[in-house]
């Protein structure tokens, strides 16, 4: 099938065929002429990369009215990144429309811009939630003429805590209004906004429903937790055309592999919440023209970003949630080309490997750790096929042949190769002569148990001077932050939170009780103007005191949300709450309240 089967105005097929498209992809092939043929609206999962943008892009276009000048479409995306990218990507669809105008509106840039543009009413919005809903407040988009509405990566929006956003600006579009919503995943809280706010959709699944693409192989290594920096470079060192993202759990880790990379000569760069704007699309930019090899980077961090060619995405550590890990294997393997997702594990996170293999339905291959000889091997005739197949400009290089061949007369062609090779190679020669195998032997355990597990608290930013710990007492107070079960929280999800906002090894976090719409918790009473204070530059949550509500004595609080935060703080109690959850103790009522099931909090070991 071709574009032109699917019977789109003759304006935008040229658009497109100037574009280089010919043949559709499956996301296209099955959305399009859905929405040119049926009235019902579109739940469409699929993974990130497979078109998606051009599946909602060409029928919207398709079917709005040029000459009205009226907002007609809006497309909501979770990201300042994906909303300009949606953005450029329709307006290059549609430059053969006469009148046609797409404006993007998102958070962190100056909103008198966007309010001059919003001057005259353009056809379609492109819109982060917060942003469209401010600007809806200050009387500047009027929705009441959408015809059609499109949620871009609804699950990560709804990760990212926009749900009551959603619901919100559902509320003020006609109801006669078509839906589109397209995920990569379907957890219920999708499900949840489907059924309540679409009307009779049809769902499109490519691939399989919660699955990771057919294009990406996954392999993982198991060593120990200190020596998981020397395994991310050999792995590195393994593939020399590598072009990847290396996922971290924290700021703080992210800074530090970046930096460690840099400092051993990789061309690599961080991408974290601590950097600006500005600072951020230019290593963004510089990561997309390839002149960052490397882009480290938290889950947070890396929304929004799209690359289509990528060779690699390394998790450096094993993200919490399925879906994340959906997400991030889900950044290679796209426009019909291979990938590879490689984790960093220890043998006690084998049992995660066996969950995601059970809710993707892939097979996961455990590798060796290359030796230095292996190593060595790979980048020798890396180069060796990069001088085969190098371009020689004759024109330029005959002028100084003549004295060239006079200075190496003396070297036969078997000793000009030797040296050629050397001048690049010795480097790697030296670094891996007498390199350690890196491979975790079960045989070791029993020695290597407790370094390793200091090593592995230390990776993860957690203190570890026990009697330190132990030590803290003091009066505790309830906070409470504006996400709760609603956004698919639970108290393991908010750890992750508190950790990668916060980054201080030294807050404590006490009691967790976790409601529908927000969650409570306890913090030592010093502590709680820090913890306010690192969420005050995030715009997506409101930490405040809880007032009226007294910290819980912790013998008392509710064991599902005993847990303590993972990195600084005793781990004896989020042993008991990790326990009580794989025991399967968890009530019915919030497993029925949660997003997406996560089988390895669910597990029950044997």
């Amino acid at each position: 099938m071709t574009f032109r089967e699917l019977n789109l105005k003759d304006d935008i097929l040229s658009a497109i065929e100037e574009l280089g498209y010919v043949q559709p992809m499956p996301v296209q092939e099955e959305t399009i002429p859905f929405m040119l043929e049926q009235t019902a609206d579109l739940v469409a999962l699929a993974q990130t990369g497979t078109g998606k943008t051009a599946a909602f892009g060409l029928p919207v276009l398709h079917m709005i009215d040029a000459s009205q000048k009226q907002v007609q479409a809006l497309v909501l995306a979770p990201t300042r990144e994906l909303c300009i990218q949606i953005s450029n990507d329709l307006k290059g669809y549609s430059k053969n429309m006469r009148g046609m105008r797409v404006v993007p509106v998102y958070g962190g840039e100056d909103i008198r811009t966007q309010l001059k543009q919003l001057d005259t009413p353009p056809q379609i919005i492109v819109a982060t939630p917060g942003r469209l809903i401010d600007l809806i407040e200050r009387g500047k988009v009027e929705l009441g003429a959408i015809n059609f509405l499109v949620l871009d990566e609804a699950d990560e929006m709804l990760n990212m805590g926009f749900k009551e956003d959603i619901e919100t600006i559902l509320q003020k579009t006609p109801e006669t209004r078509r839906t589109m919503l397209f995920s990569a995943t379907m957890p219920k809280e999708i499900a949840f906004i489907a059924k309540r706010y679409m009307k009779n959709y049809e769902e499109i699944t490519i691939g399989t429903k919660n699955s990771g693409s057919e294009n990406v192989a996954h392999i993982y290594y198991v060593s120990q937790a200190r020596q998981r920096y020397l395994v991310l470079k050999r792995i590195v060192d393994l593939n020399p055309d590598i072009y990847g993202i290396v996922f971290c759990r924290t700021r703080q880790e992210t800074k530090e592999v970046a930096d460690k990379l840099m400092h051993d000569g990789y061309n690599a760069d961080a991408l974290h919440g601590d950097l600006s704007q500005a600072q951020r699309d230019t290593v963004m930019q510089k990561f997309r023209i390839r002149n960052i090899q490397l882009l480290v980077a938290t889950d947070v961090a890396a929304r929004g970003l799209d690359v289509s060619d990528l060779t690699h995405v390394i998790n450096y550590n094993l993200p919490d949630d399925v879906e994340i890990y959906t997400h991030r294997s889900g950044r290679t393997g796209r426009a019909n080309k291979k990938g590879i997702s490689v984790s960093i594990i220890h043998s006690k996170e084998k049992f995660k490997i066996k969950d995601i293999e059970r809710m993707l339905k892939k097979d996961f291959e455990q590798q060796q750790i290359p030796n230095g000889l292996e190593v060595c091997k790979k980048q020798l005739f890396y180069m060796i096929d990069r001088m085969e197949n190098v371009e020689v400009n004759e024109e330029q290089i005959e002028p100084y042949m003549a004295q060239i061949m006079k200075q190496l007369e003396y070297l036969s062609k078997e000793e000009i190769l030797k040296r050629f090779v050397s001048l690049e190679f010795n480097r790697f020669l030296d670094y891996y002569k007498d390199a350690e195998d890196l491979n975790y032997h079960e045989r070791n355990e029993r020695g290597s148990r407790e370094r390793g597990e200091r090593g592995d608290r230390a990776e993860r930013g957690d203190r570890n001077d026990r009697g330190e710990r132990g030590a803290k007492s003091g009066k505790r107070i309830r906070l409470k932050i504006n996400v709760g079960e609603r956004e698919g929280i639970n108290a393991k999800r908010f750890l992750g939170i508190i950790n990668e906002v916060t980054n201080d090894k030294s807050i404590s976090i006490g009691a967790i009780e976790v409601t529908n719409k927000f969650t409570f918790f306890d913090v030592f009473a010093d502590q709680a103007d820090k913890v306010v204070a690192a969420f005050a530059n995030e715009p997506d949550y409101v930490v405040a005191e809880a007032k009226g509500s007294k910290a819980a004595d912790s013998g008392k609080s509710k064991p599902e949300y005993r847990a303590r935060r993972s990195g600084g703080n005793d781990r004896s109690e989020g042993r008991d709450y990790r326990e009580k959850r794989e025991s399967g103790s968890r009530p019915r009522r919030d497993d029925s309240r949660q997003g997406g099931e996560k089988p390895w909090r669910n597990r029950s070991r044997k």
